[in-house]
């Protein structure tokens, strides 16, 4: 069984891979562009805010550069796909290629920088102090006008165009966004496990995914703007469905096998999803024959 300590440290993380999320919302939902860069900003903050910290750079300071290193790897997703014609799902994937042997510079070619002995700032207060406001700031962004213009961005681009919506400058928002708060995510797993890893990036996307489809099923808001709480709630379930899975004795779940578990909560969350699109067609249907009934009769 496992301890109140190991249950903060799962919520802690959770959190912080929430910010991910919302990442991961904001290009896969909010401006419906399948980016798959968060893969490298997520080392690229990671890697920047350790080699500052271990520079002697404060560790808040470091995480407002992880930061801003996230949103330039998101700006040149946008570059690639704006301006060179490369599809949306290509340019993410080159990006995060190319930031692999970016990331192994920023660490002066060591694949780990170990923070142990540095004085670092991260506990769960801090963690709450950042994601809270940042949420809720996302949040309010959403329910303004240029809110609503970048979600109708991702709805019908052929109607924002007509309307005057700037596309591009839509897509570069939300990607250099969505990528800020995945490098931001990477500086602060940084601090809070006190390592940096080149390798520690695998999997960051399903992750993040992972959480919003979950926030998307568990926690079923009808506005908008409340779904990037629901994306936070979503890392932090799954978070402890993986802390479950790896404490469940009948199940004999190892810690490799972290992969094949996410990879089965995904799939059962997305049939769950199905399986109620297919009800809610099937009511509506019938609905419809019980009024065509109806108006036949009278």
């Amino acid at each position: 069984m496992f301890g109140l300590q190991e249950v903060i440290m799962t919520a802690d993380v959770g959190l912080i891979y929430g910010l991910v999320a919302v990442g991961v919302y904001l290009t896969f939902r909010t401006i419906n562009f399948a980016d798959m860069t968060c893969d490298g900003s997520f080392v690229l903050g990671s890697s920047v805010c350790a080699a500052l910290i271990q520079g002697g750079v404060s560790p808040c300071i470091a995480l407002i550069l992880a930061m801003i290193a996230g949103g330039i790897a998101g700006l040149c997703t946008g570059i690639l796909n704006v301006y060179c014609k490369i599809s949306d799902l290509l340019s993410g994937i080159i990006v995060a290629f190319m930031l692999y042997s970016i990331n192994l510079k920023v660490m002066s070619g060591m694949p780990n920088i170990t923070l142990n002995d540095m004085e670092l700032s991260m506990n769960s207060y801090a963690i709450l102090s950042i994601v809270v406001p940042l949420a809720i700031l996302l949040v309010y962004l959403l329910f303004t006008d240029f809110g609503l213009a970048l979600r109708a961005t991702g709805y019908n681009k052929r109607f924002s165009e007509v309307i005057g919506i700037n596309i591009k400058a839509m897509r570069f928002f939300g990607l250099i966004v969505s990528n800020a708060l995945v490098g931001l995510g990477g500086a602060m797993f940084t601090q809070y496990q006190g390592f940096c890893d080149i390798s520690q990036g695998k999997g960051t996307l399903i992750a993040g995914l992972a959480a919003v489809i979950i926030g998307e099923k568990v926690f079923r808001f009808k506005k908008a703007g409340f779904f990037i709480l629901a994306c936070i709630a979503g890392s932090i379930l799954y978070r402890f469905f993986i802390m479950i899975a790896l404490h469940s004795d009948f199940m004999k779940i190892e810690t490799q096998d972290i992969n094949l578990v996410a990879g089965a909560i995904i799939i059962a969350m997305m049939l769950i999803r199905k399986e109620r699109e297919s009800q809610a067609n099937i009511n509506v249907d019938t609905r419809k024959k019980l009024q065509f009934t109806k108006q036949k009769e009278g």
